[in-house]
């Protein structure tokens, strides 16, 4: 579904060590705004480390919880163009054990790694498009919250939009308007899962 593009995405295979402080190379060749990391080897959660709560902060990708403290994860360290740095979670360091991480970044009129807080109102999320998003991850973080998956390939139109959740095994779900077309981004009325007043979630759009 994805490939490597330098600004955008990368893939990185790694080995833990069990060293706080411990840094990885990447090669996405910007600062990575959203990192998705699973020890390969062994049943484990998804670490995922998103710039807008911070690296001393983890979401997990298979549960709907709300951002976290997870001081362990990243080190409280924030990653860099050029390396991540990992903490003594086994979820994302464990020693000797394999690891998988997917970074991706904002690149302009590819990507957006953004946040938006809800109005439980029509809501336009701008993401600097030319024509619109074909594919939406978003998720709240301030309390719990579904991994909301959208896409063009399977509709995102002006009315009901089917979507998949990526903590559950449950069947595409297409009975309400989730996110509306937006030629620079996706909008999102007032009835969606994803716009609870006050609420603050992140997303990942792609053009």
């Amino acid at each position: 579904m994805f490939k490597r593009a330098t600004g955008f995405m990368d893939v990185v295979c790694y080995t833990g060590n069990g060293t706080a402080g411990a840094t990885q190379a990447h090669n996405l060749g910007v600062v990575p705004e959203l990192m998705i990391v699973k020890q390969r080897p062994y049943t484990s959660t998804w670490t995922i480390y998103v710039e807008n709560i911070g690296a001393a902060n983890k979401l997990v990708l298979n549960t709907n919880a709300a951002a976290i403290s997870a001081t362990s994860a990243w080190n409280s360290t924030a990653p860099t163009s050029s390396v991540f740095t990992l903490g003594s979670l086994n979820d994302t360091n464990e020693n000797p054990l394999g690891h998988i991480a997917y970074l991706f970044a904002t690149l302009a009129g590819v990507s957006k790694v953004g946040s938006y807080t809800g109005t439980g109102a029509d809501l336009n999320v701008d993401c600097g498009f030319s024509a619109g998003a074909r594919f939406v991850l978003i998720k709240r973080t301030d309390a719990t919250g579904n991994w909301f998956t959208y896409d063009s390939a399977r509709g995102i139109v002006a009315g009901a939009d089917p979507y998949l959740l990526l903590n559950s095994t449950a069947a595409e779900d297409s009975t309400n308007d989730e996110i509306d077309p937006l030629s620079s981004g996706f909008s999102i009325p007032s009835g969606s899962n994803v716009n609870a007043s006050g609420g603050t979630y992140i997303f990942l759009a792609i053009a």
